[in-house]
């Protein structure tokens, strides 16, 4: 089969296209045909190792795929790579039946993106109706969701931060009352401004370093920012219990692998709700751009610039 093999971790120029032997489900395991593989920011850290998991050698990257196993169409989740090929192994637990209706790129925005966003929003800052909510890098893939998913759980106010006036026109399509430039020099001056100077009530945060500092400052008594990576690729700067004591607010930490050891599916309760919410006319997907495997190279120099919007995917037939 053909598939995409790193030999030696580093940047775009280490994903390689090569011809492989057939993966083997082993019990309690699925062998999928990929129509379709995912493409996030995640496996630009995978690809260098400084994923929130240590990879080891040689790896075929790719946590997410969409394809046919046996009369079954699934989206699902990988067991630490294995996506970017024309064939993949992933556990039957993070298998997800997909219904009619519904194509291969909103099925992939699903199960990373629009799971991520539905755990952050119900779970790590627990959104109540009428709250102001604060979403960074909204034209991305949880992004996109998240906007939409806020305002249909009766956010107040959704501010978007997004860096150039497409992707923030696309947010306020999206349903964002404000979008603002995510490069502001000052993020605590530009979201309270956006709030008519009050402080914010969440944040769902991916960016890392000044940003997530000056997010935690632009807080509400009882603001809570959920953090779920870094695409910076810089720290915040420690942040001290008294520092959160003395506003009341809290920052969570959110990683979707962690979500599979929570009893109730909730995983699985996630994406039935996302499916139904597709179904109905009421979520969509971004569609951000299709790849061949000859392009993943491209792909990850389009993610690790943040020129994507939506959600990109691999075609691994071509």
């Amino acid at each position: 089969m053909r598939a995409i093999q790193i030999t030696e971790f580093g940047g775009p120029e280490v994903l390689t296209e090569v011809d492989l032997p057939d993966p083997v489900a082993g019990p309690g395991e699925l062998l999928v045909d990929v129509s379709r593989a995912g493409l996030n920011y995640a496996d630009t850290h995978q690809a260098e190792n400084s994923y929130l998991a240590k990879q080891e050698l040689p790896l075929v990257p790719g946590g997410e795929v969409v394809g046919t196993t046996g009369d079954r169409r699934v989206v699902a989740l990988t067991s630490g790579g294995g996506g970017y090929a024309q064939k993949a192994v992933v556990p039957e637990a993070t298998a997800f039946d997909v219904p009619d209706g519904v194509d291969d790129v909103t099925a992939l925005s699903m199960v990373v993106q629009g799971a991520t966003a539905w755990l952050l929003l119900r779970r790590s800052a627990h959104l109540e109706e009428g709250e102001t909510v604060v979403v960074h890098a909204a034209a991305g893939g949880v992004g996109t969701i998240a906007v939409q998913l806020a305002k249909r759980w009766g956010a107040g106010r959704v501010i978007a931060t997004a860096s150039s006036e497409d992707k923030r026109a696309l947010a306020l399509e999206l349903g964002a009352d404000v979008a603002v430039d995510s490069t502001s020099p000052d993020m605590t001056a530009t979201l309270r401004e956006a709030n008519d100077g009050r402080r914010v009530d969440v944040v769902l945060d991916m960016t890392g370093g000044a940003v997530t500092d000056q997010s935690v400052a632009a807080l509400a008594p009882f603001g809570r920012l959920a953090f779920y990576g870094m695409a910076s690729r810089e720290q915040p700067s420690p942040i001290p219990p008294g520092k959160l004591l003395v506003r009341s607010t809290a920052v969570a930490g959110m990683w979707l692998p962690h979500a599979f050891t929570l009893p109730g599916r909730v995983v699985h309760r996630a994406m039935g709700e996302l499916f139904d919410l597709v179904l109905a006319g009421d979520l969509r997907a971004v569609p951000g751009g299709e790849y061949g495997l000859s392009e993943v190279r491209r792909a990850h120099e389009d993610l690790r610039s943040r020129r994507s919007t939506g959600k990109l995917v691999l075609d691994p037939s071509r």
